[in-house]
């Protein structure tokens, strides 16, 4: 995953030809340094290169239109059969979110349990995970069912499931941080987890 949404800015900005020369130093010092970036980066420009050499086959004003009047008709219930057969990939994913969806509601309704990352200064206080003042947490943290107090510093991104952040003036977060409150925001937050984990093994 990026960093921050100011790095994603910076490289849809590249592609798109609007970055400012500062921003694109910072920009590639950075992806030198972080392989999650860098990794993101080559699999946008891949993607930006692909979508242009598409779109240099354009078809007569026509073509689509003599197309359709060619092919035959074909009842409902055949076109539906026809188009499962014909994408087995989309059914396939189509029907995999239908079930994950359904489990993940399940989850939430029954997963009442407090749990956290376990990460070395981490104090925990009556369901509130503390990142204790003048100490650095390395890694990504994730809390369900309580709190998290933020007083020292984390480098990486804190995750709050059914619960709250709580930032000190002095606190500090290198990545995001994000609340999951609601159950649809929990399972976008699980299709997130698991769409990057799969863009992460193609981009290998």
């Amino acid at each position: 995953m990026p960093c921050s949404e100011k790095i994603v800015q910076w490289m849809h900005d590249y592609l798109d030809g609007d970055i400012q020369k500062e921003e694109e130093q910072q920009l590639r010092s950075h992806i030198q340094q972080c392989e999650a970036c860098r990794e993101h980066f080559y699999a946008l420009k891949k993607t930006v290169a692909f979508v242009e050499n598409v779109s240099h086959f354009t078809p007569s004003d026509d073509f689509i239109k003599k197309v359709m009047y060619n092919l035959p008709r074909e009842k409902r219930r055949v076109r539906w059969k026809r188009w499962f057969t014909h994408h087995p990939f989309l059914t396939a994913a189509s029907l995999f979110l239908l079930l994950s969806t359904s489990s993940l509601w399940a989850v939430w309704q029954e997963d009442n349990e407090f749990s956290f990352s376990k990460q070395e200064h981490l104090i925990v206080q009556n369901h509130t995970v503390i990142v204790p003042k003048g100490k650095i947490v390395e890694g990504d943290i994730v809390v369900r069912n309580g709190d998290i107090k933020i007083e020292g510093e984390v480098h990486g991104n804190v995750t709050v499931i059914n619960g709250h952040k709580y930032l000190a003036s002095a606190g500090e977060v290198t990545g995001q941080i994000e609340e999951v409150n609601e159950v649809f925001d929990w399972i976008w937050y699980n299709v997130k987890r698991v769409g990057y984990n799969i863009a992460k093994t193609l981009t290998k």
